[in-house]
């Protein structure tokens, strides 16, 4: 009766873990969507959220040489009127939240 006990509270346990981890996930990216809202770039949280972590990992690996590259690939995957200033603001929020060792590519623009 003890091991049935033990097991079904590691089991309870898992699952709150389980379920836990996807809403911290959404408030994470909540805090995002909400930042670039700011900025009047809108759309849905998990595109918005996708289209930065992507940013990031396109830093990451080199594909965009310069943040004007970057800037261009965002401005180019959010909705259309998106202006070449709210793409840099939508890669700098992006860069602070998801990627924040990439700060000095940002920084780059301004040189």
């Amino acid at each position: 009766m003890k091991g049935f006990g033990l097991a079904s509270l590691v089991a309870i346990a898992g699952a709150a873990i389980a379920l836990a981890a996807p809403a911290q996930a959404d408030d994470y990216d909540s805090t995002f969507k909400n930042t670039v809202n700011a900025f009047g770039v809108y759309g849905p949280q998990d595109q918005l959220a996708w289209l930065a972590k992507i940013s990031c990992d396109r830093i990451g690996r080199g594909l965009d040489g310069d943040p004007y590259k970057s800037a261009n690939f965002v401005q180019h995957n959010l909705p259309r009127g998106t202006t070449e200033g709210q793409a840099f603001q939508f890669l700098g929020a992006a860069i602070d939240h998801y990627c924040s060792n990439q700060t000095g590519f940002i920084q780059g623009a301004g040189r």
